[in-house]
């Protein structure tokens, strides 16, 4: 009779055993999913990732406890984007997060019932990716970074940074939607300042050394990098070919500058992944993407995280900085969900931000001598810039 009872008493304890795991995957699989999808490595958005995880956090959704996202990367290849959409399909994730233009098309031909936030530099609507700002409409919204339009002022910026310059190299990456944007934008700045533009093609690391080798043997006085995930991947490569051929270039991403590139002038790319975060946060709460505004992020404003010594900080004659208008994204949405226009608020210095001393050296000295030093400045920082950074 003992017996009988240790081997009910075992079987039952070997069935709840048997039985937890189940019971996890359960758990697991009741767990609402997001798909990450984005054109590059995980190793060149470990801020975006950070910024995007941190939104998802702040409207109540932990990554491993109470929500799973589920990560696909293009690893710099566009053309697997369209099967990695795919499969977050066939995974039934809850909402798609897609950075930049070609993993949000992509994203827009897999499906279109589950809601999709984006992340891009040229006009959504435009784009077609949704029908207006203010309503969407669809299953998709999300966020638009206006370093397309900033373009022609980052251009200004160099051409007073380097005075002389009169052949400006843009390197830019035609399979990017952006690009377009970019280069009229360029054009008709360099027009109106009297530069000469040579637009250099690349699609590849390969094709990014085969530019700048090109660039560097035919002595243009500047480059001028685009604005494209593709390239923003890359910006070790970039700002070290810049380097090493010793051609002062302007980026948008601060993190190019922070990497020892000379010059950075754009939007704060990590908080555009954080807000990213948080309206797929508000997608799972329940809100539909048709009725949450498309943002346009207009703040340029950046700050300086190595200031240069006092001395070498010298005014670009009498010019003042230009002023951009700071909208913060609250605003904007609350506007665009009213069906207006966005009213911008009080006019903010903008920044450029200049990495460091010896980046400035290397790039100004060996053509435009001790001159090319002394006319520049860094940024005239605010007590509060650096959370704009």
């Amino acid at each position: 009779m003992l017996d009988i009872r240790r081997r009910q008493f075992i079987t039952l304890l070997g069935g709840a055993v048997a039985a937890w795991p189940l019971a996890a995957r359960a758990q697991q699989a009741a767990m609402p999913m997001i798909g990450f999808l984005d054109p590059r490595s995980p190793e060149a958005l470990a801020d975006r990732l950070r910024g995007f995880r941190q939104g998802v956090k702040e409207i109540g959704y932990v990554e491993g406890e109470n929500v799973a996202i589920v990560y696909r990367f293009a690893e710099n290849q566009d053309d697997r984007l369209p099967e990695l959409a795919a499969d977050l399909v066939r995974r039934q994730v809850a909402v798609i997060a897609a950075g930049g233009p070609s993993a949000t098309f992509a994203a827009k031909a897999a499906t279109t019932t589950i809601p999709t936030v984006f992340l891009v530099g040229d006009d959504p609507v435009r784009l077609g990716l949704v029908t207006s700002l203010s309503r969407p409409g669809g299953n998709m919204t999300g966020f638009n970074l206006f370093n397309s339009e900033l373009a022609a002022k980052r251009l200004e910026l160099l051409r007073e940074l380097v005075p002389r310059a009169a052949r400006v190299a843009m390197l830019s990456n035609p399979a990017d939607a952006n690009t377009e944007t970019q280069l009229m934008e360029v054009g008709a700045a360099a027009r109106a300042m009297g530069l000469k533009i040579q637009v250099f093609n690349a699609n590849s690391s390969t094709e990014i050394d085969a530019a700048f080798e090109t660039m560097g043997r035919e002595r243009y006085d500047a480059v001028f990098v685009g604005t494209t995930p593709f390239l923003n991947g890359r910006r070790i490569q970039l700002v070290q070919l810049a380097a090493f051929h010793r051609l002062p270039a302007t980026y948008a991403l601060r993190d190019c500058a922070e990497a020892g590139g000379l010059m950075s002038y754009g939007s704060n790319i990590v908080d555009a992944f954080r807000q990213v975060g948080i309206y797929a946060g508000r997608i799972l709460k329940g809100a539909k993407p048709a009725d949450l505004p498309v943002v346009r992020r207009r703040s340029s404003s950046s700050s300086s995280t190595r200031r240069p010594p006092a001395c070498w900080r010298r005014p670009l004659a009498s010019r003042r900085l230009p002023t951009v208008a700071a909208v913060p994204c609250a605003d904007v949405g609350s506007a665009c969900a009213n069906g207006q226009s966005a009213a911008p608020v009080k006019p903010a210095r903008a920044h450029y931000l200049l990495s460091s001393l010896a980046s400035v050296r290397r790039a100004l000295w060996p053509r435009h001598g001790h001159l090319g030093l002394l006319r520049w400045r860094a940024a005239t920082l605010h007590p509060h810039a650096e959370s704009h950074g």
